[in-house]
């Protein structure tokens, strides 16, 4: 059974509706409430809410033992709810934080930059890499657009890359059942495909009311998928192995929703070439990419074929159990040069 949010909040002005929120009796009965803001807008938001019995905590990264350290603080504290704002490690490290003292929690979304922000899934910086750990959904969710259009427009276009993978996911998914046996939800693919279709044909300016509107409420539908299936599997496939690998081998390079984007579409050329199913799948996600300025080849995020390559390699180790396209191929290294260099040249700029 998916858990929902009581209240999702996705407008201009929708900040001011924090106070009410956190005031709900089913939040918090005594209106004791901690606050955990990022380095970004996230200290400027909390000191123009009136919550006069709130405590704020300063969360300066997105590891586990930050996670854990706040975790701490709240149980100690006896706090009946706590608010994360900011981005998608602010909100990841609360909502672990959360779990760990079993209270609730409200996400406050500065950027559209991931479906983090209503996932049941937190990805945790640690010595071993960046794994996503299971935790409780937010109970609410608020979305001020004004935030977001004042958040640099890389994050928005972040999250486009995201929400599009989507569809590269639920194709693994359903590989995964066919081949394996795998069993797929078929109310979580639903959810996880009206996400990204909601984006991927849209001509609008990423700034407008309607755009930010739509991608918001695509990302937390795409949390809610993840909540269905428990996993995050409707959202997550060879796409987000690719990922993983980028930045465990190449630490710093671009961002989560530009390496989704790219992750997916190099997919579904794998599965256009090797399967051939996908094509017309695959043009629409290439020109979605194009139309809102996020990278289609290696060398738009600063790899060449050889480091996109090893990339590919090392993906599905990221994600040991999880079958995908990566997975049914078996690539050796040599193939897999080879898929990269003809993807580059069927898609290079």
């Amino acid at each position: 059974m998916v858990t929902a949010p009581l209240a999702i909040d996705v407008r201009e002005g929708a900040i001011g509706s924090l106070g009410s929120v956190l005031a709900d009796r089913r939040i918090a009965n005594e209106g004791r409430i901690a606050v955990a803001v990022g380095p970004g807008q996230g200290a400027q938001i909390a000191s123009e809410l009136d919550l006069p019995n709130c405590e704020v905590f300063q969360v300066d990264g997105g590891s586990v033992d930050i996670a854990n350290e706040l975790g701490k603080k709240l149980r100690s504290g006896a706090y009946e709810a706590v608010a994360g704002i900011g981005g998608g490690k602010t909100i990841d490290v609360t909502k672990f934080a959360a779990t760990m003292a079993g209270i609730p929690m409200v996400a406050v979304a500065t950027n559209l930059s991931h479906d983090g922000i209503a996932s049941p899934v937190s990805s945790l910086e640690h010595e071993g890499g960046k794994p996503s750990i299971g935790v409780t959904m937010p109970i609410a969710v608020v979305v001020d657009i004004d935030y977001v259009r004042a958040a640099p427009q890389r994050l928005v276009r972040s999250g486009i890359g995201d929400a599009v993978s989507n569809l590269s996911a639920i194709a693994d998914w359903e590989l995964a059942g066919t081949e394996q046996g795998e069993p797929v939800d078929g109310i979580a693919v639903t959810f996880a495909r009206v996400a990204a279709e909601a984006i991927l044909h849209r001509t609008d300016p990423v700034d407008s009311q309607e755009f930010l509107t739509s991608l918001a409420e695509a990302l937390v539908l795409s949390g809610m998928a993840m909540s269905v299936a428990g996993s995050s599997r409707p959202a997550s496939g060879a796409c987000h192995e690719i990922i993983h690998a980028i930045t465990e081998l190449y630490p710093g390079t671009s961002n989560h929703g530009e390496l989704a984007g790219i992750g997916a579409l190099y997919a579904y050329f794998l599965r256009s070439t090797y399967q051939g199913v996908g094509e017309t799948r695959m043009q629409s996600i290439r020109e979605c990419l194009l139309r809102n300025g996020l990278p289609v080849v290696p060398g738009d995020i600063g790899l060449n074929e050889e480091q996109f390559a090893q990339a590919v390699a090392r993906a599905p180790a990221t994600r040991p159990g999880r079958y995908t396209i990566l997975e049914h191929l078996d690539l050796s290294d040599s193939d897999i040069r080879k898929s990269v260099g003809e993807y580059v040249k069927a898609f290079g700029r």
